[in-house]
């Protein structure tokens, strides 16, 4: 299925009754990735918690997110298909790296060996063939990071969220990495919504940068 684009309409964060930003209007098309950047506590985490349904409760949020017409704000977490990847890989350590993939399989996908064959596929794509049946505290830290994307990606997200992904690789790590996200969640033609504090990140993005709390889309 095409992944359609996500739009944000009059989205606002606030903590205890008091709004954190100015509401924030944006469509992000197919394969294009869109960054947030601004200081600590504004909000760019509460925002993408907002988005997937996962925000606490000392927080609040209003807005449209729409994907299809559809308003996902409305919407269960568990059925809004938003993949999201944080500073921490977050692989479950009582599996192996085959098994960390294969939770986050669609049930729907069956029967066993075409689960089978998208796992290696997603392996293959991360540049870790045969490593299925590996502990995932045996990999490498930029082997974690590529297994934990493979497992966002393999889930089939309708888009993706970016809560400071590169922010604990060291800079030669962090440069190929960067570049191994952009290029898969272009080939999946994903809108991708990334909050970072790292200039560097947004311009690898090759896409737009909007500065909170006020919304200011400025130059990279």
């Amino acid at each position: 299925m095409e992944p359609g684009s996500l739009q944000l309409r009059g989205v606002v964060i606030a903590l205890r009754g008091r709004p954190l930003m100015s509401p924030l209007d944006v469509r992000i098309q197919p394969g294009q990735v869109v960054t947030l950047m601004g200081e600590s506590g504004i909000g760019k985490s509460s925002l993408l918690a907002y988005l997937c349904g996962t925000l606490p409760a000392a927080f609040t949020g209003v807005g449209e997110v729409l994907m299809g017409g559809e308003n996902l704000a409305t919407r269960p977490a568990e059925s809004r298909r938003l993949g999201i990847l944080f500073q921490d890989d977050l692989l479950f350590p009582h599996l192996s790296v085959a098994g960390n993939l294969a939770f986050a399989l669609p049930a729907r996908l069956r029967p066993w060996k075409l689960r089978q064959k998208r796992i290696e596929q997603a392996l293959d794509d991360a540049g870790l063939p045969g490593m299925g049946d590996r502990d995932p505290a045996t990999l490498s830290g930029g082997e974690r990071a590529r297994v934990a994307v493979m497992r966002v990606l393999i889930s089939e997200p309708r888009a993706l969220l970016l809560d400071e992904p590169f922010s604990k690789l060291d800079d030669a790590t962090r440069q190929r990495f960067r570049q191994f996200v952009f290029d898969h969640l272009r080939r999946a033609r994903l809108p991708t919504l990334m909050v970072t504090h790292e200039l560097e990140d947004a311009a690898g993005s090759g896409g737009r940068l909007i500065r909170l709390p006020g919304g200011e889309e400025v130059e990279t």
